[in-house]
């Protein structure tokens, strides 16, 4: 009964002392959806109209009908028309554009005898769009050389059939316009539920060190462990609204549907919010300052981005960044996070990352309780 009396006094304290300081509630509900808005708008997954520079020195028919197959695929706009090769380069040193197409002389006569060729030379300093210019560009040739075979043989009065040999036919399951958004908000909601949990717990605990606050409390009967579930339960109830926040304002601002269970995924943020409230009291307990937890809370953010396959795939990585990836909670979060609000799927298919989510959450807690206690007996 202690337990519960004096666990249940801290609570309302922190609670009290939350709902008091108005300004600085409202900037914690507010940044999540701020951020959600700066990642959805600013951040694109989908690369195209590249501004390209054309040095065109064959000026025929055949050089024309490829840069129209170009233009028409969407993902180059001719913004610069050079003399030469020299000029394209120099267009993309100053950052005019981001691809240059030379054609050489006598296009149409080499298209005729299957010799043509034309360089497209692409801005490596950006990842991004150099893949997607890569793949286009590829695709585009392809595409274009099938058809001036098709039209060479119909002049010849040879038959021709006007579907290929083989031909692959492309289903996109969850996401068939390819939406960035769909793709974006659900791991978005699951890393700024952690980003703002960790510091939200990690800034207030060292502050209250800072300031001899937690001393104060420990002089009373109140055991550290009590400090603890005080501290955190408050925060868990407002990480747990920020959550609902950010779904609501990703389903009906952004459209992206949810096809999963409502109440699964709500039952499963509770994971979400103790992982990151574990991983922000192991924070407060290795900073003695505000700004090493400011410092530490920043490479985790870094490291959340990178490695938890938000953006990145996580196959591709090496076997030790895995692991490192594998260390932080969002890593789980954004799986199932994907996985029910994106794909509708159960528990049956999420229990893995369930599971590891639970253990982790448990072992964090019962790390961060140790080292909290270590930290203020």
């Amino acid at each position: 009964m202690g337990f519960i009396r004096r666990t249940s006094a801290l609570v309302r304290k922190e609670t009290i002392q939350m709902l008091r300081d108005r300004r600085t509630l409202l900037l914690i509900l507010i940044m999540p959806v701020l951020e959600l808005f700066l990642f959805a708008y600013a951040v694109s997954l989908t690369l195209d109209h590249l501004p390209t520079a054309v040095a065109d020195l064959s000026q025929d028919e055949a050089s024309r009908q490829f840069l129209d197959a170009l233009v028409a695929s969407n993902y180059f706009d001719i913004t610069l028309y050079v003399a030469d090769e020299a000029e394209a380069l120099r267009a993309i040193d100053r950052g005019q554009v981001k691809v240059g197409v030379v054609i050489p002389p006598n296009f149409a006569a080499k298209t005729a005898r299957g010799e043509a060729q034309a360089l497209v030379i692409l801005d490596g300093s950006d990842a991004f769009a150099v893949s997607a210019a890569y793949a286009a560009a590829t695709m585009v040739a392809q595409n274009h050389s099938t058809e001036l075979v098709r039209q060479k043989v119909r002049r010849l009065g040879l038959p021709v059939g006007e579907r290929m040999p083989i031909e692959t036919s492309t289903r996109v399951l969850y996401n068939p316009n390819m939406d960035d958004m769909i793709f974006l908000v659900p791991g978005l909601a699951a890393l700024l539920l952690q980003v703002l949990t960790v510091n939200q717990t990690a800034m207030t605990l060292v502050r209250e060190r800072e300031l001899g606050i937690s001393e104060q409390i420990l002089a009373t009967p109140v055991r550290p462990l009590e400090m603890m579930i005080g501290k955190l339960v408050p925060n868990a109830m407002l990480g747990f609204l920020e959550m609902v926040i950010i779904v609501a304002v990703g389903v009906f601002w952004f459209k992206v549907p949810f096809r999963g269970s409502v109440a699964l995924f709500m039952g499963l943020s509770g994971l979400f919010v103790v992982s990151g409230l574990g991983l922000g009291l192991l924070v407060s307990a290795v900073a003695s300052t505000q700004k090493e937890a400011q410092q530490i809370s920043g490479l985790l953010l870094l490291l959340t981005m990178m490695l938890t396959g938000l953006t990145y795939p996580r196959p591709p990585m090496p076997a030790v960044v895995q692991a490192i990836g594998s260390l932080i909670p969002a890593t789980y979060s954004i799986r199932i996070a994907r996985g029910i609000i994106t794909k509708g799927v159960g528990l049956s298919f999420l229990w893995q990352d369930v599971a590891v989510l639970a253990l982790y959450s448990s072992l964090i807690m019962i790390l961060a309780a140790k080292t909290f206690r270590k930290r203020l007996d």
